[in-house]
């Protein structure tokens, strides 16, 4: 039988990030209005004006996107002891994160702010940015060497990957 689990975790949004969002809209907008109103200066000459009006519009769409990729969601994918962590940008452009064996878990459990990380580690964030709900997940990586991934497992992730972590971690829990 398969173990099989998949969730779904939208990133919730910190005041940093909304101020950080408002900010690219104001600088965005105000920076496509600009090129407009010096493009509308120069009716005269035609060249310069569509020149210009372009560059309003590309400034429009860059801020577009900019504020449409601080929307995140993590997906989390475990099957038969292999966990993939895929990122979400605005539904709509996926990234492969990271895939490991829970089996070579080093280290496994609940996650705290006062916990340290060492300076050749790499920090995987796959979160909501809720504190209280978060695991983490130490594990030696191909790609990124030595690993800490900090994600928020639901109670059937949970199970499953508890099922597949190695022997000594799974007593201690």
């Amino acid at each position: 039988m398969d173990n099989f689990a998949e969730q779904l975790v939208t990133r919730k949004e910190t005041k940093s990030d909304k101020i950080s969002r408002i900010g690219t809209l104001i600088t965005g907008s105000l920076f496509s209005v600009c090129l407009a109103l010096l493009g509308i200066i120069q009716l005269s000459q035609p060249l310069i004006t569509m020149m210009f009006l372009f560059l309003a519009a590309a400034g429009g769409y860059m801020t577009y996107l900019l504020v449409q990729g601080r929307y995140v969601e993590y997906e989390y994918t475990f099957t038969n002891g292999e966990l993939d962590i895929d990122k979400i940008i605005a539904q709509k452009k996926r990234k492969e994160l990271l895939s490991v064996e829970v089996r070579t878990f080093t280290d496994f459990g609940k996650y705290s702010d006062d916990m340290v990380e060492s300076e050749d580690m790499t920090l995987v964030m796959a979160t909501d940015n809720i504190i209280s709900n978060e695991y983490y997940a130490d594990f030696e990586h191909s790609e990124y060497g030595k690993t800490r991934l900090v994600f928020v497992p639901d109670e059937k992730m949970l199970g499953n990957i508890k099922k597949f972590l190695p022997a000594k971690l799974r007593n201690s829990l």
